[in-house]
């Protein structure tokens, strides 16, 4: 499924920034440039699947709210989706994502959003925040252990129909639950997508990979039930291929 896409990030000055945004389609990429060294993250995956990152200081501490809002493009259609991810990493857009999510929706965006764990934890003042966004967003993307630690329960099931319970009618909340497969709730109605049984070989990038192909899906026009079940089986298959493959 090709759709149209353009990534607006930041790196540092240095020669990990170079390296990392020459990684990508120049085309569909616009960079802002820090006078800093770039972010780091290393990523540790236990043998039960499950990952802890650690995060160094860097660029993403410099990213800058009015110097991202001065970039964003208007929307080429009425279905198209800006995703907003890993605020709580860049202090000035954690500050400022209200602000962020109004300037989208202004230029014509449907948005979404994919926060991340806070790295302070789940403090009554992050579980607030991100309540506020999801509340100003279209559509929240959030893993099972997000969902947990902002419902503050540790029961999933449980911990989804409190936060289904809490958004509103026009908002479309998502709970990605890895070899589960993944849930969706919009309008009072649950859907359930499973996974497809696959041998992971390496599980970085999955949530990512799911949103893009879930919201590439809505974006062209697909059911709720479609799109979750096409972002599914799309990180299923990243996750189970080395090379990296997206589709058959």
């Amino acid at each position: 499924m090709q759709v149209a896409h353009r990534m607006i990030a930041s790196v540092g000055n240095d020669s990990n920034g170079a390296w990392l945004s020459g990684q990508f389609d120049q085309p569909s990429t616009e960079w802002i440039v820090e006078p800093c060294e770039t972010t780091l993250t290393v990523g540790i995956v236990h043998k039960g699947g499950d990952r802890v990152f650690f995060t160094t200081p860097g660029h993403l501490q410099r990213a800058s709210l009015d110097d991202l809002i001065e970039r964003l493009p208007g929307a080429p259609g009425e279905n198209a989706f800006a995703l907003i991810s890993g605020g709580f990493l860049m202090p000035a857009i954690e500050a400022g994502t209200i602000k962020l999510l109004a300037a989208l929706a202004a230029r014509g965006w449907r948005t979404a959003i994919d926060p991340g764990w806070p790295p302070a934890g789940w403090s009554a003042t992050n579980m607030q925040r991100l309540g506020e966004w999801i509340a100003a967003a279209d559509v929240s993307l959030i893993n099972a252990e997000e969902a947990k630690g902002l419902a503050g329960m540790d029961d999933l099931e449980g911990a989804a129909e409190l936060l289904a319970g809490r958004i509103g009618p026009s908002h479309t909340l998502v709970i990605k639950d890895g070899a589960e497969g993944a849930h969706a709730y919009a309008d009072g109605a649950h859907f359930h997508a499973a996974s497809p049984k696959v041998q992971v070989i390496d599980t970085v990038g999955a949530g990512d990979t799911f949103n893009a192909a879930f919201l590439a899906a809505l974006a062209k026009g697909r059911t709720l039930a479609e799109a979750l079940a096409r972002g599914t089986d799309i990180a299923a298959r990243a996750i189970s291929t080395f090379p990296r493959r997206y589709c058959s």
